[in-house]
């Protein structure tokens, strides 16, 4: 276990990732990682992204799944502001 501290990248507060893990999980510059808090701890974990939770233009599943139900469940009023 290494201690990092936080500290200021532009307008950004990083974690520097230790090189170890860096090359274990062979992450580099530009590498898409998800951030989730631990319910119930002091803690969060930092992981990999799976090449599935984001299409080629960089939306990810669950934020399509969300708007296609709003596309689904509004679609009466869009189509009335459309023809506005």
């Amino acid at each position: 276990m290494q201690t990092q501290k936080i500290f200021q990248a532009g307008n950004s507060e990083v974690i520097a990732i230790p090189e170890y893990i860096k090359k274990d999980l062979k992450l580099k510059k530009g590498s898409s990682v998800v951030v989730e808090r631990i319910p119930g701890e002091d803690a969060f974990m930092v992981k990999k992204a799976s090449k599935s939770k984001l299409n080629k233009s960089g939306v990810g599943n669950e934020f399509k799944k969300w708007l296609n139900n709003v596309l689904t469940e509004d679609e009466q009023i869009l189509d009335e502001l459309a023809v506005r």
